[in-house]
């Protein structure tokens, strides 16, 4: 009787513990499965519409100036209207991402995507706060030394790319671009190569911004998380295949 007292008690806890673990291990693959969706690649560009996206401090929803077809996102400066900057930033905030998105624009055009942006109201333009990777038609600058710094690929005003990649203007290219905030790391692979590496913060970073334009702007890339922008500018420039993925 005793032997069958104990076998029975023994059974029990092996039931017991066996409950209490299966929630646990529920739980752990459940964890799993949410960051790996979290790092899924997510579009940015709709079919039809440029949901997802708004002109910079603008809350009437008006995008005057853009224009979306077949996945196609064109900026046409000459149909803008109204004051104010007509720049198209993402309703979201991103810190650590990769992006992906293809580009082309009308000779002597000029655009650039940027990070890190604010839309405090002192700020009365997305570049006083965001970091620009430079979109230009690379025939204006061509192969003058002293403007490498403002051609197409370059951290604009900080750091020119190891070569011109930029098709001619009407041809599409593509960007792939990397901000790490945590490895303090930014890339950019231009039409498949790798062109241009650059560090977001610290003494590096702080002596590139005072060799810069942007030394007396305050807000000027201190903003580790922000909205994205493609930029307004004179000309006309496309957008399509935009993607992210958080890192």
């Amino acid at each position: 009787m005793y032997k069958k007292l104990v076998l029975l008690s023994l059974c029990v806890s092996a039931l017991t513990l066996s409950c209490q673990n299966t929630p646990k291990k529920d739980k752990e693959k459940s964890s799993e499965v949410t960051e790996v969706q979290t790092n899924e690649w997510m579009s940015l560009s709709s079919s039809n519409s440029l949901d997802g996206w708004h002109i910079f401090q603008n809350e009437s929803g008006e995008k005057t100036g853009w224009s979306v077809a077949d996945g196609v996102f064109t900026f046409n400066s000459e149909a803008a209207e109204g004051k104010g900057n007509k720049s198209l930033i993402t309703d979201e905030k991103f810190r650590n991402f990769e992006i992906m998105f293809e580009w082309k624009l009308s000779p002597n055009s000029n655009s650039g995507f940027m990070w890190g942006v604010s839309e405090d109201s002192k700020y009365e333009h997305p570049y006083l706060t965001g970091p620009e990777i430079q979109i230009i038609d690379a025939e204006i600058y061509g192969d003058d030394p002293e403007n490498q710094i403002h051609t197409t690929a370059s951290l604009y005003d900080m750091i020119a790319p190891d070569r011109v990649m930029a098709k001619e203007a009407g041809e599409w290219n593509s960007y792939h671009i990397t901000i790490n905030q945590d490895d303090n790391k930014g890339t950019v692979i231009h039409n498949g190569e790798e062109i241009i590496r650059f560090p977001l913060h610290g003494p590096e970073w702080d002596t590139m911004v005072e060799n810069s334009k942007f030394a007396d702007m305050e807000g000027f890339g201190i903003y580790q998380e922000g909205h994205l922008c493609l930029q307004d500018h004179p000309g006309v420039i496309s957008y399509r295949n935009i993607k992210i993925r958080r890192l």
